[in-house]
């Protein structure tokens, strides 16, 4: 038997991130919320922030999706923390380039094998989509 697995979508990392699953589960009482839905494979994400100073201080998630989904957001949940609007927003950005071709943001590396399959863009991006919908949400005080 193999060490790793070979499909680049489902490697070891890829599946340990969902296994682990950082941050899944609910806030106690949460600043914003949102949810996302990928209506192609039925993926659904909804994310909770818990906010400090415009500042995500906590990130919980809710997924009911593919591995990949999965790992994207207890990959989120763990780089959230300290990012305002701007900042979440530029990583978004920085991945959603990556599945594109360019550097991977830290940690996202893990999904190198997704690059080359364009519909499953949209399972790494949905938790990511989530969390910024949650921020836009949030009225300024």
């Amino acid at each position: 038997m193999a060490d790793d697995l070979s499909d680049p979508l489902y490697r070891r990392e890829l599946l340990r991130l969902a296994a682990d699953a950082n941050g899944a589960g609910r806030l106690a009482s949460p600043d914003a919320t949102a949810s996302r839905h990928n209506p192609a494979c039925g993926d659904r994400v909804s994310v909770e922030l818990a906010l400090s100073e415009g500042r995500i201080a906590a990130l919980a998630h809710v997924t009911q999706a593919c591995v990949l989904t999965q790992a994207s957001a207890a990959l989120l949940a763990g780089s959230a923390p300290g990012r305002d609007q701007a900042g979440l927003a530029a990583l978004a950005n920085q991945v959603r380039a990556f599945l594109k071709g360019a550097p991977p943001p830290e940690g996202y590396e893990v999904f190198d094998g997704v690059t080359g399959h364009a519909g499953r863009h949209v399972c790494v991006m949905l938790p990511l989509e989530a969390a910024l919908k949650a921020l836009e949400s949030v009225k300024p005080s």
